[in-house]
């Protein structure tokens, strides 16, 4: 039996997941300079090969907060360009896009659980643009994350986090992740 596709996403998987209009982006609230959702256009959508660029400097963004990683062009782009060929069934790539301009990401890549007995999905790569943080566009993508991993009937989600970045711990447990006794070893091959 064919499984009913994902609620927000277009037929092929591949078009835009979901829009809202606030108010323009860029007025400030007059608390220190802080930044409020003011007729921005927020659209999520599957990324795609053009995309490419903009997420490697996400990404360099990112390596710069978590120390186990070094920004490196090449191998981003060769990731994720391996990532966006897999079928949307298996992996998700979701960029965050205002006004045409890419300022967030994450992506899911499924797993076998011998524990769950059947899939999970291995949460990476969720950033948001300095510029556009504190502005709810990394919960509009983890929730189209969750989203995603209910319709692809996901037994659960997992990530890795820096345990320096005390922001990103505080907005994972905020949204309903746990800390495991597990810890992360790792063996470059």
């Amino acid at each position: 039996m064919r499984k009913a596709p994902h609620p927000t996403l277009s037929p092929e998987g591949r078009g835009s997941i979901k829009k809202t209009s606030s108010p323009n982006w860029g007025e400030d609230r007059g608390e220190g300079g802080s930044k409020t959702l003011n007729t921005m256009d927020l659209t999520l959508r599957h990324a795609r090969p053009g995309d490419i660029p903009r997420l490697c400097d996400l990404l360099a963004e990112l390596f710069a907060i978590e120390s186990d990683f070094i920004p490196d062009r090449e191998k981003q782009a060769h990731g994720l360009s391996t990532l966006i060929a897999h079928p949307p069934g298996k992996v998700l790539v979701l960029v965050a896009v205002i006004e045409g301009l890419v300022v967030g990401m994450a992506t899911v890549q499924t797993l076998i659980s011998t524990a769950e007995g059947g899939r999970v999905g291995l949460v990476e790569d969720v950033i948001v643009d300095q510029k556009f943080r504190s502005l709810g566009i990394g919960t509009r993508l983890f929730e189209e994350v969750v989203a995603w991993s209910k319709s692809a009937r996901l037994k659960r989600l997992q990530l890795l986090a820096d345990r320096d970045n005390q922001s990103a711990l505080d907005f994972y447990s905020f949204r309903g992740l746990d800390l495991t006794r597990l810890i992360c070893l790792r063996r470059m091959v």
